[in-house]
């Protein structure tokens, strides 16, 4: 017998790895947390395949859970984007600015499901400097801009929250003094973020390295030259850091979204926006 993989238990496995604990994720769904342990054990069996580690910090996907990650995210979304655009030929372009880590993330799969369902609608999406963006949001080719709440180029339509997590280059001994860090060059918030934090446990740091974007610092990580702090859905296998206890918490990045005012009322920018917060 085919085996079929519901969408209510992907979307409890998804949630519960971005939220890193199966707590919030029940909170996050509005579930017992019994109840949500009981779908995720039940995915597990279908896939026939261990999909997290669980601890008393929280969970973390296993090898097989980072492998079905990214399918699991495109399923969703192109469930819900077909049950809300299939009914409606949406036409037009509508430019997209995002923050390079989510550029990198699953969010530009999701656009382009979007365009997919709807060939007559052109999207453009762009991972440009602070400087830049505004340039573009200010010309008409960017609508819609989803970044860290300071740099976006309006009042934000509405701001979420997202973990930040180490990820250790590989063969990196955390226990080390000082610390060998990889940062992302000024200015840059998370930056600031990331020393601070180390400071405040009072643990010694270094910077070992430094990249103005995501592509090098992945690069110095894949290198091994030190750790870095990345959103979770950046972290390679061999970067992963699941033990909780090894380095300080770091602190949420929150992001938001500004929407150009001239495309108040356009259907294709409001299906592109849905689209992003629903897949961030």
């Amino acid at each position: 017998m085919a085996r079929d993989l519901e969408t209510a238990l992907l979307r409890s496995f998804v949630t519960a790895v971005r939220a890193g604990s199966i707590s919030r994720a029940a909170t996050t769904l509005g579930h017992t947390q019994p109840a949500l342990s009981q779908q995720l054990r039940k995915l597990e069996s279908t896939v026939g395949r261990p999909l997290l580690y669980r601890s008393p910090s929280g969970v973390s996907p296993t090898r097989a859970g980072e492998q079905l990650l990214p399918y699991a995210e495109r399923i969703l979304s192109l469930s819900t984007q077909a049950l809300t655009e299939a009914g409606r030929a949406l036409t037009g372009h509508c430019g997209i600015g995002l923050l390079e880590d989510l550029a990198a993330s699953q969010l530009p799969q999701a656009l382009a499901d979007l365009a997919r369902l709807h060939p007559g609608a052109t999207l453009e999406v762009l991972s440009v400097s602070r400087a830049a963006m505004r340039e573009a949001y200010d010309a008409g080719r960017v609508d819609l801009v989803l970044d860290e709440v300071p740099d976006v180029p309006g009042p934000p339509r509405w701001t979420v929250r997202r973990p930040l997590v180490w990820a250790i280059g590989q063969g990196v001994d955390v226990a080390a003094d000082p610390l060998p860090v990889v940062l992302f060059s000024n200015p840059c918030s998370w930056r600031t973020s990331v020393l601070e934090t180390l400071d405040r446990a009072d643990r010694r740091w270094r910077v070992a390295f430094e990249s103005n974007s995501l592509v090098g610092v992945l690069a110095a990580l894949r290198a091994g030259l030190g750790v870095a702090a990345l959103m979770p859905a950046n972290l390679e296998p061999v970067m992963a850091c699941h033990d909780a206890d090894a380095l300080p918490t770091l602190p949420d990045v929150e992001l938001g979204l500004a929407r150009h005012p001239r495309t108040d009322g356009d259907p294709l920018i409001d299906a592109v926006e849905t689209a992003l917060r629903r897949t961030i």
